[in-house]
């Protein structure tokens, strides 16, 4: 079911937030926080972007960073300090002033995601990590999705591929560490028997099928070294050693122990 006009996606980053309350909710928010953590406990630097729908929902807290930047759509009263009320797709930060970005679901409700990660290399450093979490739709919440009649929750989102996404990383310069998908359980919200079947989802191991809610992705930006130019060869700055063929000047009859004051004179 297609959307009619522009997606309102102001409203739609409320509801997913809300639903983060519900049991499923808390569920996959525990899944991606373990991901995380185990993923980027060896990732180390001066300052942490977190881009997403909420300052609620903060992940990675475990990392080893001098400054932790939450980046959020819309302001609230009682915002605590760290948190940046700004555009996932114009980011009021200086370039290569990042360690590490994390997108969490941003390109799913974002109306140009392509600009999202071209902000995100923007303000990433040279060898800087970028962790893209977003809703994988070849699995049971894809199918979910397509069969909602309401835009509300996780189904407002835009359910990009991963494939599709790891292409435009590679084209912006970064290179894949790991991609793979997480949370392989049905979209329902369980009464009976739920914490249990959630707890065993929500500890954030990968699986072998490509069939999981979210996939995470991990990248490094690569910025390579400039090759300097070749130094410019000036026939009259080469010295002759005593004793060469194309010696000029009498250099070539003198000892070693005067080549010094040859070569200072043919400087002169």
């Amino acid at each position: 079911m297609a959307d009619s006009g522009a997606p309102d996606f102001v409203s739609r980053h409320e509801s997913f937030e809300r639903w983060f309350q519900t049991p499923l909710g808390r569920a996959l928010l525990a899944s991606q926080r373990a991901v995380l953590d185990r993923e980027l406990k060896a990732v180390t630097g001066a300052r942490q972007l977190q881009v997403g729908l909420s300052h609620r929902l903060p992940l990675a807290t475990g990392t080893d960073f001098a400054q932790r930047i939450i980046g959020c759509p819309a302001w609230h009263a009682h915002m605590p300090e760290g948190v940046a009320v700004c555009d996932a797709a114009e980011l009021p930060f200086p370039g290569s002033s990042m360690d590490l970005v994390i997108l969490h679901h941003t390109a799913d409700f974002s109306t140009d995601p392509h600009q999202v990660l071209r902000e995100s290399c923007r303000v990433l450093r040279g060898e800087g990590t970028i962790a893209l979490i977003g809703f994988n739709p070849l699995s049971f919440w894809g199918v979910r999705r397509l069969l909602a009649r309401q835009r509300l929750g996780p189904w407002g989102g835009r359910f990009l591929m991963r494939a599709r996404m790891e292409d435009w990383l590679r084209l912006l310069g970064f290179e894949l560490e790991n991609s793979a998908t997480y949370f392989c359980t049905l979209p329902l919200q369980r009464k009976k028997g739920g914490d249990r079947r959630y707890r065993v989802a929500s500890q954030g191991k990968p699986h072998m099928l490509p069939v999981g809610a979210y996939y995470c992705i991990l990248a490094r930006k690569r910025e390579y070294a400039r090759i300097r130019p070749k130094l410019a060869w000036h026939q009259k700055k080469v010295i002759t050693l005593p004793g060469a063929v194309s010696a000029s000047g009498g250099c070539a009859s003198k000892s070693s122990t005067s080549i010094s004051e040859c070569q200072i004179k043919q400087e002169q």
